[in-house]
């Protein structure tokens, strides 16, 4: 059995087992993750992976799982605790400003810059702060590249915002196409392959030293920049989905 709408997933959810597929994203809000790894135990095939579309729905679980890639000193601040910890790292490695990322926020929303991490320590302790949420050091002049990739097609851009560092483009931000190099491919493919995506959007903190890491992944995002259209992206995605299903079949 091949389930490809939401609603008929959850019609029907009590019927699947091993060898049935579910081809799309459940629509149950904060419950899809547990579905996901409901059906992940039952043998259920999933395409998108349960863990890439758990991944990109989590800013959090990405600084979890994909951590290795990131900006170093990038930490999830689940309690006060954490954060007390984290003002002694940062101290002992000499940062300054520090941004912190709230969960599940986009279009840079949830992005905030602080002079300091004791100015942020202050304003965690006197008020009503959302945990978990993502600290990382202030990374001043870097160049933020967008990446999309589905199957053998990839396309690079650098985002710009002269006056936003969030390099938000419905802010006011431009874009210029980018070359992306076999190094910055690989590690791009690296990590999709650990999070288990069949496709991505990627986006690349690229320091004033050359040195580049992981800022965010996800199955879906805006491409405004970019050269290919979205009907053309998603024929492609759709291939790639039509792929791993045949695959599976032949098991």
């Amino acid at each position: 059995m091949i389930i490809t709408s939401p609603k008929e997933l959850l019609d029907r959810y009590d019927e699947l087992g091993r060898g049935d597929i579910f081809v799309g994203k459940p629509a149950a809000g904060e419950l899809n993750q547990f579905l996901l790894i409901d059906l992940l135990e039952r043998g259920v095939f999933c395409v998108p992976s349960p863990l890439s579309q758990i991944i990109s729905g989590s800013k959090v679980v990405q600084t979890l799982l994909l951590n290795r890639w990131m900006l170093p000193n990038t930490l999830v601040i689940s309690r006060r605790k954490k954060l007390l910890d984290a003002i002694s790292l940062y101290n002992r490695e000499g940062n300054g400003p520090v941004v912190t990322k709230e969960d599940q926020m986009h279009c840079g929303h949830g992005i905030r810059k602080w002079d300091s991490i004791e100015t942020l320590y202050s304003f965690v302790s006197m008020s009503e702060s959302t945990h978990p949420f993502i600290l990382q050091p202030y990374v001043e002049g870097f160049t933020d590249l967008r990446v999309i990739m589905a199957g053998d097609y990839v396309e690079a851009y650098a985002r710009h915002n002269p006056d936003n560092f969030r390099m938000n483009m419905a802010a006011g931000g431009s874009s210029r196409p980018v070359d992306l190099d076999a190094d910055k491919e690989r590690f791009c493919r690296a990590v999709m392959e650990r999070g288990k995506f069949p496709y991505a959007h990627i986006d690349i903190m690229v320091a004033s030293d050359g040195k580049y890491y992981l800022s965010e992944i996800a199955l879906n995002g805006g491409i405004k920049g970019a050269r290919i259209e979205r009907v053309e992206l998603e024929r492609r995605k759709q291939e790639i989905t039509d792929r791993l299903i045949r695959e599976y079949a032949k098991q």
